[in-house]
């Protein structure tokens, strides 16, 4: 066998386990949106019918009145974006300080940034439960948005590896012509690490929106459910009436602003994988 022979054979294998991975990865996407639009007695259907004969989409009218699902909405949407636009720029802000500046204790207060990724959250969750309680937080947002205002660890720990990558004499021929240090992050730094803070950006943004178990700790009230508090109840709720196209409906839903935002920064993620360092 010539050597383009087993090329194009190991070309074929690889292809055909990446098309199986695929599969297994998007069928159950393609299976919670046929759910969505069947009648209850077709899910259990054997064999399975993944296309029904006739598509009902009465479920996605149902679901606005079988709970608070607006709200739900609207509370997830004023965490995550509230969360993921102050907490990226005082991380960026952090990790060009880290990166960059000069001031005393700096390595050793890195580090010690770096250590608290090492605190499980359930030996915090009580103390930090008891801490909101007194200031009268429970069953309000504020749990869910203060803290991420001040930043995020691993963001701040990645954007300053990847700011180590640009040349520190940029910074200095900027500091020479009299940049302050806030013009040296808007329009030096910040512009070259868009890539990277998009990246972080997208998955922290994931990671709140589908946020269940410090939604859970305290929030209490309909009112103040995020979205996937709303889903958990429709699941214990109508999964006793076996009504799992509501279910799936309403999970499509959830799905769609993290979809949404993916398939608008996908170019920045591909970007700060592909690009290290500053070219030029």
């Amino acid at each position: 066998m010539s050597h383009s022979q087993r090329t194009k054979v190991t070309n074929t294998i690889i292809f055909i386990v990446l098309a199986i991975g695929a599969i297994v990865m998007i069928a159950p996407l393609l299976w919670m949106l046929s759910t969505s639009v069947k009648e209850k007695q077709d899910v259990f259907a054997l064999p399975p019918v993944w296309i029904p004969e006739v598509f009902q989409f009465g479920k996605y009218k149902e679901i606005w009145e079988a709970g608070p699902l607006l709200s739900g909405i609207k509370n997830s949407v004023i965490v995550a974006v509230s969360v993921t636009v102050v907490g990226t720029f005082t991380s960026s802000v952090a990790a060009f300080a880290f990166a960059k500046l000069r001031f005393p204790h700096k390595n050793k207060l890195f580090l010690a940034l770096i250590a608290s990724m090492m605190i499980p959250y359930p030996t915090v969750m009580i103390p930090q439960f008891m801490m909101f309680s007194k200031l009268g937080w429970v069953d309000t947002l504020l749990p869910l948005i203060v803290p991420g205002l001040f930043g995020n660890v691993v963001m701040i720990f990645f954007l300053r590896q990847y700011l180590l990558s640009v040349p520190d004499a940029i910074i200095e021929a900027a500091k020479i012509d009299g940049s302050s240090y806030f013009r040296l992050y808007s329009s030096i730094t910040f512009p070259l690490i868009k890539p990277a803070v998009a990246a972080q950006l997208i998955l922290w943004f994931m990671g709140i929106w589908n946020d269940y178990l410090a939604p859970i700790i305290y929030l209490n009230s309909p009112e103040t459910q995020t979205l996937q508090l709303v889903i958990a109840n429709f699941n214990a709720t109508y999964a006793i009436q076996t009504d799992y196209p509501l279910i799936m409906a309403a999970s499509i839903i959830a799905l769609l602003p993290v979809l949404i935002i993916f398939l608008i920064f996908q170019k920045q993620i591909i970007e700060s994988v592909a690009i290290s360092g500053v070219k030029g």
